[in-house]
């Protein structure tokens, strides 16, 4: 059957359709949850004959869509469609960039194609492109601009501006694509905030100027002291108590930490919540997630996540979310409410804005204004019949706050003589004013924002004045009239002839960083990412070149790689390395040794570089997973030979960093389910760690505790067991013992008549009699 689209996803796919045909490149920019990705499907479903290479951020990204649309139409046709991530092609030699570029793909389709102005997926995209000249190009994205990277609009920069259709999230809800949300804020953490602005105060050198603004500042502390605390605004609008909501965290401690809260902010809804986590490099994300979407228990569900739905992931019958990740970029913020809002639901989801920093306080605000200039937009045009909606409910816990908030600001920062005398404190510290646009004074100022203001003033570029004295007041401190590219052109050529000067070379790795703070490694590589799109000047190639750039670093990257891999070679006499071996200069060794076996197993790697490589001695059939298990099982080895057994905590990490407890574990549970691990585990190894104790059968918890029970009640006479007292496999003894002894009062038939004979044996009381 036909693929069925939105109207707004139909018109969008007819005007990205026409100006792939004019142009060969169409975007389509629309928020998170109008299902973007049925677009690229139809074009799939319309050309089913044609190679269609689909790229994208990460493969769980496809996969969840391709389930979407599958559980539509199972028969839908993808045989023609190949999948790549940018970090593969990222990862690609040459050689295999030619292979991929070979299939002759009719269209590329670049998912979430903001993400290509990144550093190495941009440069790997772009050559990519480059061998497709003919290939039409389809992207993908809910925000094209940067606004963290210079606010590049990648919608220019790749499809030369060639826009097929662009909404935004408030047109979105404007006309009823996406579900009105009930937006609710609040506050968490702001005492460090209050610091910083107390600081910023105290540093006022005008009495009266600080006597205004810290009558703001008190007004701010006792609005913050007033409001509700987290538990009381979940229980008051957190309505659906067996609800799913997924939680945004900016890392694994800010989540280990929101968890443990769990108790003390839900218990009102629910004193039993389940928890899932969700982290996008682990490895056991995958179940969790699943069993999350799939929990239809009376419990509310919590997904606690990190870097894991940001983008192009949704999930059915989401409650709401709750955002707990302090962030400054627009694209992230919109992602994450996006993951409550979906195309064609009426439900009312619920966006819990809990605002972690005062900067936090105005984020709302961008969606209202978003919402009021889609209503006159489309009022202007006359298509005020479209308009579903020109609000949604927003609960300001923190309205007072915010007011307060902003006039604190601006009351702060409003003045040119103040900005100026920060600027002049930059430049008696530092000698020049070449600042960041997103420079920021440790006291909060934007002076790099307000700086690239007045050049623009200026020059004419934006409105405002600035008069004779203002200008000589700024050129007496250092001001460079430049636009900032052209500073950071300046600067970068500079740290570059240094580089040469001292290494004799322009192979600056990656993540190289000057002694004054300049990424050169960054400002290489987008140099040879503009020279291959063709936007480097003549003039500023011919620079380069002149200290030794090498446009095409793949080439000499192998050389240096190589040199290393023959000097340990001299050392060591072998290539046996694990992965995660990097040479003294920072060049990591073990993953170039794994990437050449790897090439060379795919038929790709050229037969003079192999030949070079076997006569310092690599051994293509050896495997860094063999290598990886045989160091894993040296390691059990000698914890067996100290303790006597292989009853490893699970937890249990060596002091070189081999987690010894899960790798026994992944063991034990290959030999019991064969053919569902990806562990390899041959006889032979199966007898050696026979050799060495395993117990391929876990033990029963309970014996097993009563069993450490018997041997402390032996090693110290009794059984006070101190409430700190661990045993070497992680078990709170004491706690277990405190819990029997209750079940064995209460008469609880989770003892039954074996277990209670032998706690009543254990605590030195009579056995109970047995019948028959």
């Amino acid at each position: 059957m036909a693929l069925d689209l939105y109207e707004h996803n139909a018109n969008a796919y007819m005007a990205a359709y026409e100006m792939m045909d004019k142009y060969g490149k169409a975007a389509i920019v629309h928020p998170t949850g109008t299902g973007k990705s049925y677009i690229a499907f139809k074009l799939i479903e319309a050309h089913p004959n044609e190679m269609i290479i689909w790229l994208s951020p990460s493969e769980y990204i496809f996969k969840t869509q391709r389930e979407s649309l599958l559980r539509q139409d199972q028969d839908f046709p993808l045989q023609n469609v190949r999948f790549y991530t940018y970090a593969k092609l990222m990862c690609s030699t040459p050689e295999q960039l030619n292979q991929i570029a070979e299939q002759n793909p009719t269209y590329i389709i670049l998912d979430e194609f903001h993400r290509i102005g990144a550093e190495f997926w941009g440069e790997s995209t772009q050559r990519l492109l480059a061998l497709c000249p003919r290939a039409k190009l389809l992207g993908l994205t809910a925000t094209n601009v940067r606004y963290l990277d210079n606010n590049r609009d990648m919608a220019e920069e790749l499809f030369d501006g060639h826009v097929a259709s662009e909404m935004t999230l408030g047109e979105a809800i404007v006309r009823g694509i996406l579900p009105a949300p009930k937006y609710v804020t609040t506050v968490f953490k702001y005492q460090q905030d209050l610091a910083r602005y107390q600081s910023r105060v105290d540093n006022l050198r005008s009495p009266g100027i600080q006597d205004v603004n810290q009558k703001y500042l008190d007004a701010l502390k006792r609005a913050l002291e007033q409001a509700d605390g987290l538990d009381r605004v979940f229980a008051h609008h957190i309505t659906n108590k067996s609800g799913k909501y997924i939680v945004f965290c900016s890392g694994k401690e800010h989540m280990d930490e929101m968890i443990s809260h769990v108790p003390e902010w839900f218990a009102a809804i629910d004193t039993k919540p389940t928890v899932y986590k969700a982290l996008s490099d682990d490895p056991a994300t995958d179940k969790a997630f699943a069993a999350f979407k799939a929990d239809n228990s009376k419990h509310l569900k919590l997904l606690f996540c990190i870097d894991m739905l940001n983008e192009g992931v949704h999930v059915a019958g989401i409650s709401g979310v709750i955002l707990f990740r302090p962030t400054i970029s627009p694209i992230i913020y919109k992602q994450q409410i996006g993951r409550a809002l979906t195309a064609g639901d009426s439900a009312t989801p619920l966006i819990l804005d809990v605002v972690n920093n005062f900067e936090g306080l105005s984020s709302i605000s961008g969606l209202q204004n978003e919402m009021t200039a889609a209503v006159q937009r489309l009022y202007a045009n006359g298509e005020g019949d479209k308009i579903v909606t020109d609000r949604f409910e927003v609960v300001e816990q923190v309205h007072n706050c915010r007011v307060l908030f902003e006039q604190l600001q601006s009351s702060l920062s409003s003045t040119w003589d103040h900005y100026f005398s920060e600027a002049s404190i930059y430049y008696a510290e530092n000698g020049n004013l070449d600042i960041p646009r997103r420079y920021k004074t440790p006291m909060g100022l934007s002076l790099g924002a307000w700086l690239q203001m007045q050049r623009q003033i200026r020059s004419g570029k934006c409105t405002g004045s600035l008069t004779e004295q203002q200008i000589e007041r700024l050129d007496s401190i250092g001001m460079r009239w430049d636009s900032y590219n052209d500073l950071a052109w300046t600067r970068g050529l500079a740290a570059a002839e240094q580089y040469y000067a001292k290494h004799g070379d322009l192979l600056v790795p990656v993540g190289w960083v000057t002694d004054d703070g300049f990424l050169l490694g960054t400002w290489v590589c987008n140099r040879r990412a503009e020279k291959a799109a063709g936007k480097l000047d003549d003039d500023k190639i011919e620079k380069l070149e002149n200290i030794g750039m090498v446009w095409d670093a793949f080439s000499e990257k192998w050389e240096r790689g190589f040199a290393a891999a023959a000097q340990y070679y001299a050392e060591h006499g072998n290539l046996v390395m694990p992965v995660s071996y990097t040479t003294k200069d920072g060049l990591r060794l073990g993953v170039w040794v794994r990437n050449q076996k790897q090439t060379y197993a795919n038929g790709t790697l050229q037969q003079e570089k192999a030949a070079r490589l076997e006569d310092i001695g690599i051994r293509w059939e050896q495997n860094n997973y063999d290598f990886q298990w045989s160091e894993a099982y040296a390691a059990a080895k000698r914890y067996f030979e100290e303790y006597g057994s292989l009853n490893v905590p699970i937890a249990y990490t060596t002091a070189d960093g081999i987690a010894l407890g899960k790798w026994v574990a992944r063991q034990q549970y290959a030999r019991n389910n064969p053919g569902k691990s990806n562990c390899k585990l041959t006889p032979q190894r199966v007898a050696l760690l026979d050799a060495i104790g395993m117990q391929w059968e876990k033990p029963d918890p309970w014996q097993h505790r009563y069993e450490q029970a018997q041997d402390y009640l032996q090693e110290h006479g009794n059984l006070l067991i101190p409430a700190k007292y661990k045993t070497d496999d992680g078990i709170w003894l004491g706690r277990w013992l405190y819990e029997q002894k209750v079940l064995l009062r209460k008469q609880s038939p989770k003892l039954n008549a074996d277990k209670i004979d032998k706690l009543r044996k254990l605590l030195g009381e009579e056995p109970t009699e047995k019948v028959g």
